[in-house]
């Protein structure tokens, strides 16, 4: 994990898609999963090395309960708020890496619609003052991100235990 986290994300997105030569949406969705499944990843190991620590476990393992039942019974849906959190927030990232390729050349082609596609074919006619090309995809990106970053937060504020007391 940590040497896929090493590398910049958004570069390491378009080497994976240079290697498949086929720059389209299936292909950038596949890198985009092969390389953010790190960051669930890492929430994920540390929400299980927090809670194994915590009594309930304890009073789990005491009571001869089997690992797996500890796992999948008690520590796995413990664990879950902070990982449904955090990919609700990463899906802005995702959405923003999708049209950056898109915009790069690396993501779909047309006549495949794409935000990042729009602007970037609209950026042609900026001087002309036709603006509204490239404005309003732009403005949709901006309030679909702000969107799911509103969705991670109101997840976060209702899923987390501590912030109920």
């Amino acid at each position: 994990m940590n040497v896929i986290y090493a590398f910049p994300f958004l570069l390491f997105v378009m080497a994976v898609v240079a290697v498949f030569k086929d720059p389209g949406l299936t292909t950038v969705y596949v890198a985009i999963g092969l390389i953010s499944w790190v960051t669930i990843a890492r929430v994920l190991r540390a929400q299980f090395m927090q809670l194994r620590e915590m009594e309930f476990v304890e009073a789990a393992k005491a009571l001869g309960l089997p690992t797996w039942k500890i796992l999948f019974g008690h520590i796995l849906p413990s664990a879950m708020a902070p990982v449904i959190v955090q990919a609700t927030m990463g899906m802005g990232g995702i959405i923003m890496i999708e049209a950056g390729l898109a915009f790069l050349g690396f993501g779909a082609q047309p006549p495949t619609p794409s935000w990042g596609l729009m602007i970037s074919e609209g950026q042609q006619y900026l001087a002309s003052g036709k603006w509204w090309w490239s404005i309003f995809p732009g403005l949709a990106i901006m309030y679909t991100v702000l969107a799911f970053n509103f969705l991670g937060d109101g997840l976060r504020d209702a899923l987390d235990v501590r912030m109920k007391r």
